[in-house]
């Protein structure tokens, strides 16, 4: 990306404008909040695992991997958390971040999101002894989706500004690649991406949204496409 701004949202948290698309990271209606309740609430907690593999389309900031940390502690779970990022944020916007502040982290915890950012790319760096990070540099289409995924955070830009992320084979590639019973979560609730999540073979249902957005969607794996 050419050119990005740090603003703030309406909760008081940052998000990363990008002027060049109009898009941003997060809701401008509070970053912290629309992600505890997108992929918190309604993914993680959903879940009801204490052990479980996850896959996060894009990194960006590392909010959805810092919250999904602090909940896995808080409960005592177990994670091995994949993500995949093109375009990796600079360092002069990783340290004005302000989700520490906003979130009220010790010293310790702030320490760990810095050491988040600051890991290798590709490889499994071991944040502490309940949490494994693998941040995977490059697109989804080449990225080798191994192993068996309890929960995709489907966090890319909208499909108007990334439409190649929300294609068929991109949804049936992550279908094939997640557990019976596993979910994946996103904010958009188009009836386009509805119908491509549902022709991958997922069960969607939408749920009450974020503030500024009266929905969200969940999709669930419950059987193989065509088995039905």
């Amino acid at each position: 990306m050419k050119f990005m701004q740090l603003v703030l949202t309406n909760d008081g948290s940052h998000t990363v404008y990008l002027p060049e698309l109009n898009e941003s990271y997060h809701s401008m209606h509070g970053a912290v909040t629309e992600s505890k309740h997108i992929f918190i609430k309604s993914g993680l907690n959903a879940c009801k695992l204490t052990s479980l593999n996850i896959f996060e389309m894009g990194f960006g900031t590392g909010l959805n991997a810092l919250l999904t940390w602090l909940e896995c502690r808080k409960q005592g779970m177990k994670i091995y958390y994949r993500t995949i990022e093109n375009n990796p944020l600079g360092n002069d916007v990783i340290k004005r971040l302000n989700y520490g502040q906003v979130l009220g982290l010790s010293r310790g915890d702030k320490s760990v999101f810095r050491y988040m950012h600051d890991a290798p790319w590709d490889e499994d760096i071991e944040v502490d002894k309940h949490f494994v990070l693998s941040k995977n540099h490059g697109n989804l289409y080449d990225y080798n989706l191994h192993g068996k995924i309890d929960l995709v955070y489907f966090d890319a830009f909208s499909p108007d500004r990334q439409p190649d992320i929300w294609k068929y084979e991109i949804f049936e590639r992550l279908f094939r690649a997640m557990n019976a019973g596993a979910i994946l979560t996103t904010y958009c609730t188009k009836g386009k991406v509805r119908r491509t999540l549902e022709a991958a073979g997922f069960k969607t249902e939408t749920l009450p949204g974020a503030p500024g957005k009266r929905e969200m969607m969940r999709a669930m794996k419950a059987s193989s496409p065509g088995s039905e």
